[in-house]
């Protein structure tokens, strides 16, 4: 008699690392290896959770993490954690009382890009150029199209406040987990939304704190798939500090989500999660 033998990694776990193909190839990075998770569509795998979580900061283990991956000090120390990531119109550099002022130059003092993107249907939303298509793919976008280049994220998020008068900035996760939205013309939308605000925005950048702004005339729009073999008719999350064992046939991975047919599993939510995964 032959005795199948599983396959297991384990280690502690970050966000998944992703490649623009057709479809989006998805690596996990467990431990020291990265896993291909595409490999495991329509495979039965089981994740388990140890009980330990590695802060992904300073790498001490801790009881409880706070914005996906940190303990609280850094939580509370780290310029990345802070609100203005969230909403980049508030950032406070200029006030002298950024958390970082170094870290800032590096991330915050780069082009940015201000874009529309369709993932549970059309949002507006800001991502530093060179984090393109990733940040689409994270959010679980089928189609994108920049709209502005801007020099610093603080005036990106100003533009982007503008025209989320118009457009959402969010994400609704349960529903982009449900399919593929209905397809839009992203260069329809793009002129719709900027000729109905085109005035506030030239109020915006006429001010003297304003600067490195360009409006981008003919940008290409990009086309996302996803490797789903089947999406759920009703979505539930799995939550890994309630129920440590899951198990199930991967469906799917879209965002940063693995979707299977007992629920999905938010990969961002559970970095610095010590867990072992067996196929």
């Amino acid at each position: 008699m032959v005795i199948e033998r599983l396959a297991m990694e384990n280690g502690t776990v970050r966000k998944m690392v992703t490649s623009l193909e057709a479809p989006v190839s998805y690596q996990l990075p467990i431990g020291d290896s990265l896993l291909a998770i595409n490999d495991l569509l329509g495979k039965e795998i089981t994740i388990e959770f140890s009980g330990t979580i590695i802060c992904t900061s300073c790498g001490r283990k801790i009881k409880k993490s706070f914005n996906q991956g940190y303990c609280y000090p850094c939580f509370k120390r780290l310029a990345s954690c802070d609100q203005c990531i969230v909403r980049p119109e508030i950032c406070h550099y200029h006030k002298g009382t950024c958390r970082d002022p170094d870290w800032a130059k590096s991330f915050c003092f780069q082009p940015h890009i201000v874009y529309l993107a369709n993932s549970s249907g059309l949002k507006v939303g800001v991502t530093r150029e060179e984090q393109i298509p990733t940040r689409w793919i994270d959010q679980g976008a089928t189609q994108a199209l920049p709209i502005y280049l801007v020099g610093a994220r603080r005036d990106a998020g100003r533009l982007e406040s503008i025209i989320r008068q118009t457009v959402s900035d969010r994400t609704d996760w349960r529903k982009m987990l449900k399919g593929s939205p209905e397809k839009l013309n992203l260069l329809q939308e793009k002129n719709r939304i900027l000729s109905a605000i085109r005035s506030e925005i030239r109020n915006e950048t006429a001010q003297k704190d304003f600067d490195n702004f360009l409006e981008l005339e003919n940008p290409n729009p990009v086309e996302i798939c996803y490797p789903v073999e089947k999406y759920p008719s009703k979505v539930t999350a799995l939550n890994l500090d309630k129920t440590s064992l899951v198990k199930g046939r991967l469906w799917g991975i879209k965002g940063q989500y693995l979707i299977l047919d007992k629920g999905v599993l938010n990969v961002r939510k559970i970095g610095g999660y010590e867990i072992s995964i067996s196929y």
